[in-house]
């Protein structure tokens, strides 16, 4: 438990010094649905990170569980790789990513790599972006329903971001939709899609200077948080770097 407590903390601290956005959410999963009350953390934090350059993009997030301390924490880290930029294949990228955590309940979660093909698009002025990403996903220590292993999975992804009303309100999120075999679930796919909107402060003139947001995520997941839909809403403060 002490060798998880520093991990986290540690990697807490590498990525938030490189961070774009800090969020901290209220979850009300444990209020709303009795079977997840005591199991599911009511405060996470999320650090995000994007950054474009000549050959592609980098961009991570990590997700912290609190609940009498760091319950649980989750990271994932993708890189775009696009050397054609002038081609007609322009919009597209080759994408490679990896997702773990550690849980102080069950330890490590499962490693997963992706591996894939990205399709990126903005508008004229960069107020609206979006992608959507067509993975091989290997997830490791996972069987087949039957009991035998099994590695081969695939995941589709889409991302996006709107700033409308003036740069008032951001419109964000993203969607999976995955293959993993989950015995204890007798459940073979998995969707999740977290949309969030956000009001900008920093649209007030006296608050010009102070880049934080006020606003909510809907968690909505099928086969995720358990077997079956769920919907979980947040309240959240953002600030922006």
């Amino acid at each position: 438990m002490k060798r998880i407590a520093i991990t986290v903390v540690a990697l807490f601290v590498v990525f938030c010094v490189n961070a774009q956005n800090i969020q901290l959410h209220y979850d009300f999963g444990h209020c709303i649905y009795d079977e997840l009350d005591g199991s599911r953390a009511p405060l996470t934090s999320t650090v995000e990170f994007f950054k474009p350059d000549k050959v592609g993009s980098t961009f991570f997030f990590v997700d912290m569980d609190y609940d009498d301390g760091v319950q649980s924490a989750y990271w994932e880290i993708a890189r775009e790789l696009c050397f054609w930029h002038e081609s007609p294949l322009g919009w597209l990228s080759a994408h490679a990513e990896y997702n773990g955590g550690l849980s102080s309940g069950v330890g490590a979660f499962n490693d997963a790599w992706l591996f894939g093909l990205t399709y990126s698009g903005h508008n004229a002025d960069f107020s609206a972006t979006w992608s959507l990403s067509a993975m091989y996903k290997h997830i490791s220590h996972t069987v087949d329903l039957d009991g035998k292993k099994q590695c081969s999975n695939y995941q589709f992804t889409g991302v996006w971001n709107v700033d409308f009303a003036g740069k008032w309100l951001t419109f964000s999120g993203f969607a999976d939709f995955w293959r993993e075999c989950r015995p204890w679930q007798n459940t073979t796919h998995i969707f999740m899609t977290e949309p969030q909107l956000w009001l900008n402060l920093n649209r007030i003139e006296i608050l010009q200077n102070v880049n934080l947001s006020l606003g909510s995520e809907v968690e909505l997941s099928n086969n995720f948080v358990d077997k079956g839909f769920y919907a979980i809403p947040t309240v959240a403060l953002k600030f922006t770097l």
